[in-house]
């Protein structure tokens, strides 16, 4: 599949976007805006320059932030049918990274029928939604785009006669109306109830079909390919897509995240899963409708439902009594009756209700059977396998809810409990790493907690053992499947793990729960050290007792795309995280243990984000072991799940990477020579540029003026504060608005810089490896991805806004000296990559110019009214007037609207 959409596809986005925005015209002409309307971008003949001063600012910020949406949405939308185009014409083989292409390479490498089923039905990939604070979008706002997306949507039915197609018109200006009067950000801070409720939208309403459909499209790619058998038939033959989240779990400098939001959320996710499956299986109940007069009944399946229907006595009886004479319908009866308990927590005996999934599992097994000894193979695969999908990736806890604090916090609360304890010598976190690993190998040689249960011990330590308790009170009711891993941020040392097995043992879960404890490797330096820490943990006697309970050996290893990227610059931080994914999967293959790698990835390209099949064909060969996981964040949920077509689109690419990637390591063959030891000294330049720029004096100050922090952490796009202790320290600002600020400045210099230098200074001082790299650029993946990657930064940076920016600088010498620094990297950057590809970035990336050029004119009216409003606002922004108040207001309505613009905000 082309990497751009042909002509048809341009002129498709350019008819679908002046569709709606004329609907969006109409809507507000009727609302007596007309001034406004002949302000929209596309529809009207516009330039750049400064809005009409007679129209109220915070409508014109607010109908553009509506129509660069109502773009995105167009071109979500004209991307999904072209892919559908494609594969009528080409087959589903022609879609770049789909199971048709994965399909065929195996066939055509010989792959047996055993040995691809068997690769996929050990798979097990998990996206875990997270609610960092990049989505600008209200809720509300959220829900509204799915409708109109329907719509658009709709409005392509070409059997549709005129009268219906005004009909749709109506509904989409309605739509539009009730957005334009519900607002656009938040005007206060959303709480975790508010971000867990959009989270738990996508696993109610979005996943239980995409997942469904995601199935049909690896059999539907099976038998297209002319692949031998009939492919995936069983439950467990597919790959097991799982879910997980953040939200309710993720404490890392989030004071919020408390032990009841916490608890609240694990019974959340399992009420929800089990009424998910309850409505299922009464559509199962509905469809089978088999008579048990014009169908053989096997004796065995009656044996099994009057068995069971004794067993729960009255609700037993009525299940027989609902549905005489059809046999499949009772039995679907009993299951809902079991299920009902279940869910009520009622009848909780031997046979009256499920424990867990296994148990309904079962129950759906003896279904399977008696529709298969009357050959009813269709409604099998058609309406039982889809269930049974459901109970194998929901389970009764929808999600699997990951724990995270920082390993800081740890070892303050550590040092309070050892305090209350009585320790003379208790301070833990300023002990050196050989005295805290002697330590705490001697205490994990007993059961003994420090503190008897409910003692109190201070802050730091509470929080944690409240949580801790919490997690012990649901596995003593539910069992251990709802949690995810527990996830130790800033890892630096093997006794920032071994901390995590004490807070088991204090209650009482280190023998029972076998949750991976995870080490999250996010600065240069700690990916680099990654590799030794996990050789220790790996052989820690603690560590190897809980692998050898495993049914299948597996150690999972976070690693951190957003700090290395703030802490290295693009180039360090993406090769410091390959080779530590190739030496971290030499630690694990030496203990005999498979990794399963948590990419913690962003939207944006300098926190990872990216085409997600080129992401996993970047992949160093031979690390992917089936198993994965990847953070989804903010407005990424939105653009990657906002409808079932979508979703299952990028389901698709993410679980056919990861097969991909699988395959190579179980059938390793002859690698490929890439040049690492140029990228180690080309990563290395790059480092070192970009630590020069980060560390030149009073680069604070200017990053303080020449972007937009200070109106971002004023915003009230997510509950976690921006900075972890409210420092003014580079190191103590989230990656998030780091990478936010420098987007909505326009400078994207988290995506470049220290590229140019890099390149400049290999070809200059070795022009050998400079060729060897050169020959390498098509037939490295990574090589590519990263190149393709970086050079979109720079063709989303916009010099004019960057100057603007740096004008704001007081120290005019300090904004002038940085802003040549930064112009002459970009310069530089765009130069040598496209000298490396062959050719100017103009001449290969004409959608990407395409893109670029169609947002260019609304963007620079947005920018001009923001930097006059933060021109104003920053005169007066401490003397906390209504006046200042008014201004940020703007601000934030502008950031929401630059941040549409753009497709993403950090």
């Amino acid at each position: 599949m082309p990497n751009t959409l042909p002509a048809a596809g341009n002129q498709k986005i350019k008819s679908d976007l002046h569709f709606m925005m004329e609907c969006f015209r109409d809507m507000l002409v009727n609302l007596h805006e007309t001034a406004l309307a002949a302000q929209l971008p596309w529809i009207n003949d516009i330039m750049k320059g400064e809005f009409p001063s007679d129209i109220s600012p915070e409508k014109l910020i607010q109908a553009y932030s509506m129509s660069f949406q109502l773009l995105n949405m167009v071109e979500e939308n004209a991307a999904a049918q072209y892919r559908r185009q494609v594969e009528d014409e080409d087959g589903s083989l022609a879609i770049r990274g789909s199971w048709g292409e994965t399909f065929a390479q195996w066939n055509a490498k010989g792959k047996s029928e055993d040995e691809m089923k068997s690769l996929l039905g050990n798979m097990a990939v998990r996206p875990v939604l997270t609610a960092h604070p990049t989505e600008a979008k209200r809720v509300t706002v959220l829900t509204l785009h799915r409708e109109l997306y329907l719509l658009l949507v709709k409005n392509e039915n070409a059997a549709y006669n005129k009268a219906e197609h005004r009909a749709i018109r109506a509904a989409m200006q309605s739509l539009l109306e009730r957005w334009w009067r519900t607002g656009e950000i938040y005007l206060e801070k959303p709480d975790i109830s508010s971000e867990r409720a959009n989270v738990m939208h996508y696993f109610t309403k979005v996943f239980p079909d995409a997942l469904q459909y995601s199935d049909w499209r690896i059999s539907e790619s099976w038998q297209a390919t002319g692949l031998p058998g009939k492919g995936p038939e069983q439950a467990n033959e597919f790959p097991l897509l799982e879910f997980g989240s953040w939200v309710g779990g993720d404490r890392d400098g989030h004071p919020f995240v408390t032990s009841d939001i916490t608890r609240e959320t694990l019974l959340l996710h399992r009420q929800a899963s089990l009424e998910i499956l309850r409505n299922h299986l009464m559509q199962l109940a509905k469809g089978l409708s088999f008579s048990a007069y014009t169908n053989p009944v096997p004796a065995s399946f009656r044996q099994v439902i009057n068995d069971c229907a004794k067993q729960l006595g009255t609700a037993g009886e009525k299940a027989l009594q609902r549905n005489i004479g059809e046999p499949w319908r009772q039995w679907a009866n009993i299951m809902l009756a079991k299920l009902d308990n279940t869910i009520n927590e009622v009848n909780v005996k031997e046979g009256r209700f499920y424990k867990d999934p296994t148990d309904l599992m079962q129950d759906l097994s003896v279904l399977r059977s008696s529709l298969s000894e009357i050959g009813a193979g269709n409604v099998i695969h058609q309406m039982l396998l889809p269930l049974e999908r459901l109970v194998r990736c929901f389970g009764f806890h929808l999600a699997k809810l990951d724990i995270r604090q920082n390993s800081a916090f740890h070892d303050l609360a550590l040092t309070q409990v050892l305090q209350k304890a009585g320790l003379d010598d208790h301070d833990f976190a300023n002990w050196s790493e050989e005295k805290r690993i002697g330590f705490l190998n001697n205490e994990l040689l007993t059961a003994r907690p420090f503190l008897p249960q409910g003692t109190g011990a201070g802050k730091e330590a509470d929080a944690v053992l409240d949580c801790y308790r919490v997690l012990r009170q649901h596995v003593d009711r539910y069992g251990p499947e709802g949690i995810g891993s527990l996830i130790v941020s800033m890892t630096r040392s093997l006794s920032d793990l071994l901390v995590v097995y004490i807070w088991l043992r204090e209650v009482g879960l280190l023998q029972t729960a076998n949750w991976q404890v995870v080490p999250l490797f996010e600065t240069i330096d700690d990916l680099q050290a990654g590799a030794r820490i996990l050789n220790a943990y790996l052989q820690h006697p603690v560590t190897r007792e809980r692998i050898l309970r495993m049914p299948q050996p597996v150690q999972e290893v976070m690693l951190g795309y957003s700090d290395s990227n703030k802490d290295g610059g693009i180039l360090a931080s993406r090769w410091a995280i390959y080779q530590a994914e190739k030496q971290l999967t030499a630690i694990g293959n030496k203990h005999g243990v498979a990794l399963r790698f948590f990419h913690g990835t962003g939207g944006t390209i300098s926190r990872g984000g990216g085409k997600m099949h080129r992401f996993m064909d970047s992949m160093p060969p031979a690390t992917v072991s089936g198993q994965m996981k990847l953070t989804v964040q903010g407005e990424s949920i939105a653009q990657q799940y906002a409808n079932r077509i979508t979703a299952t689109y990028n389901f698709e690419m993410l679980l056919a990477g990861v097969a991909r990637q699988a395959m190579k390591k179980a059938n390793p063959a002859q690698e490929i020579e890439f040049p690492e030891d140029v990228l180690n000294t080309l990563a290395r330049y790059s480092f070192e540029a970009y630590r020069q720029l980060v560390e030149y004096p009073d680069f604070i100050d200017f990053y303080s003026y020449a972007t937009p922090i200070d109106v971002l952490e004023n915003s009230k796009i997510g509950s976690r504060p921006a900075r972890r202790t409210g420092q003014r320290t580079l190191q103590d600002l989230r990656a998030i608005p780091w990478v936010f600020s420098w987007s909505q400045a326009r400078f994207n210099l988290t995506g470049w810089y220290g590229m140019g230098s890099a390149l400049k200074a290999l070809c200059e001082n070795n022009k050998d490896s400079y060729s060897r790299l050169q020959a390498s650029v098509e037939t490295w993946p990574f090589l590519k991805y990263t190149l393709i990657q970086i050079e979109t930064n720079l063709l989303n940076a916009d010099k004019h806004w960057m100057q603007a920016f740096a004008e704001q600088v007081p120290d005019k010498p300090l904004g002038a000296a940085l802003l040549q620094k930064l112009l002459d990297e970009h310069a530089e950057a765009l130069l040598q990559i496209g000298a490396l590809l062959g050719t100017p970035a103009e001449e290969r990336r004409t959608t990407q110019m395409n893109n670029v050029n169609l947002r260019g004119e609304p963007l620079y009216r947005l920018h001009a009214l923001q930097m006059d409003y933060l021109t104003q606002w920053r005169a007066i922004k401490d003397a906390d007037t209504n006046e200042s108040k008014a201004l940020l207001q703007k601000l934030l309505l502008l950031v929401n609207a630059i941040a549409g613009g753009l497709k993403h905000t950090g």
